[in-house]
């Protein structure tokens, strides 16, 4: 699974549970949004993350 900027970005705005999570991770490390997106995706998504099957529904739409 490959991480896509543009499709975590609508994971997330469909997802206020992520979207918590997301300004959480930015407030705490002092994340740019993207560097933020990118550090949620490897926790929550990548390697059998809880949101990893929402992430790949979204990959199957797109073709």
């Amino acid at each position: 699974m490959k991480y896509t900027q543009t499709q975590m970005q609508k994971l997330v705005k469909n997802n206020k549970e992520l979207q918590k999570r997301l300004k959480e991770l930015m407030k705490e490390h002092q994340l740019e949004k993207n560097f933020a997106l990118k550090a949620l995706y490897h926790s929550e998504v990548a390697e059998g993350g809880k949101y990893q099957s929402d992430y790949q529904a979204l990959d199957s739409h797109k073709e």
